[in-house]
């Protein structure tokens, strides 16, 4: 049974999305109106705020000494309360912001990770209630994304949504509106973009940042799959640029390392299932939702080790605010997703 009301959630305004990789504020009736990176950048001399989003992202690593470049939110909780409210006044434009300000009774919905405890409810509620809110509604993120997908979460039959994020992933079977098996491990694409970084330094003794495996991404998810790509560094040894060919096929190795935690939690959930769900999942498959579901391979690994069919959401990135954007809006049904309304 889900822990909050339908009816509650069709009296908000507001929609966020507080992820590690990005966040995301819907607004009723005029859609997606914040997508940034869930970063900041502050003077640590006199503390003010410099940058967030993604001028602040493109500020990471090329700061002198007295700007820092934070994450207040990390796993999908809020690990920072007063600057996760800096970041997002400065997200929401003034328009916007003098809108909310015009509404004294204003409500909110936010998406919290599945398995996240009393302090970490706490923490998103804080940070929405210093934006202005009297209220916030809590909504499980496996929920929100499975609405978002599209999936008939309401129906007395299974659905499986995977959600991969930057630093978490998370892995659920629902049905009838309510989770009956889910698992969260912290691995995600963060997790994967680090074993190719240590692999790059290892094997070809070349650092980089994250930013600068873009050119593997790109051939891994070309069709057909290049064979090699070009990635640009600085050499361990001497600290100049270098430039050096790598094997694709390598590093698609590298990434399923982590993955196999991914694959592991999945099992624990259909072994947790009732054997009717489990049938009901073998025509249906598995849905991949989050930022990191369009990670080269991931799709077809889970195939190989689950035997389901497997589908990349439309909008895999955004479904969980657009989930909680159709429940506010009133565009799922109660029937089953409110059990106690009436």
């Amino acid at each position: 049974m889900t822990s909050f009301s339908l009816e509650q959630l069709r009296r908000c305004t507001v929609a966020v999305d507080l992820g590690a990789a990005r966040t995301r504020v819907y607004l009723r009736d005029n859609g997606l109106i914040v997508d940034e990176p869930s970063i900041a950048a502050i003077n640590t001399r006199t503390g003010s705020l410099i940058a967030v989003g993604q001028l602040a992202e493109g500020m990471a690593g090329r700061t002198p000494a007295h700007i820092s470049v934070v994450r207040p939110i990390s796993g999908g909780t809020v690990v920072d309360i007063e600057m996760a409210q800096r970041m997002l006044r400065s997200l929401v434009s003034d328009k916007v912001r003098r809108a909310w300000r015009r509404k004294p009774m204003l409500r909110a919905a936010v998406c919290i990770p599945h398995d996240a405890d009393p302090l970490a409810r706490r923490a998103a509620v804080e940070t929405l209630m210093g934006l202005g809110t009297r209220r916030v509604e809590l909504v499980d993120t496996l929920i929100a994304a499975a609405v978002g997908c599209g999936l008939p979460v309401e129906q007395p039959e299974a659905t499986m949504i995977v959600v991969c994020g930057a630093a978490s992933t998370q892995v659920a079977v629902l049905s009838l509106g309510a989770i009956v098996a889910a698992e969260k491990v912290l691995v995600g694409g963060d997790a994967m973009d680090y074993a190719v970084v240590e692999y790059l330094r290892s094997r070809h003794e070349l650092m980089l940042p994250t930013q600068g495996l873009r050119p593997l991404r790109l051939a891994l998810a070309a069709e057909p799959v290049q064979e090699s790509a070009e990635v640009r560094g600085r050499d361990v040894a001497t600290g100049l640029s270098r430039t050096v060919l790598v094997n694709t096929s390598d590093v698609r190795e590298v990434m399923h390392t982590p993955l196999t935690a991914v694959l592991d939690a999945i099992g624990r959930v259909l072994r947790a299932c009732p054997p009717d769900l489990v049938a009901d999942l073998v025509d249906r498959g598995v849905m991949l939702a989050g930022g990191s579901a369009v990670l080269p391979g991931l799709d077809r690994m889970i195939e190989d080790a689950t035997g389901m069919i497997v589908r990349i959401a439309a909008h895999a990135d955004v479904c969980s605010v657009l989930g909680l954007g159709a429940m506010m809006e009133g565009k799922v049904q109660p029937l089953h997703l409110d059990p106690l309304a009436s």
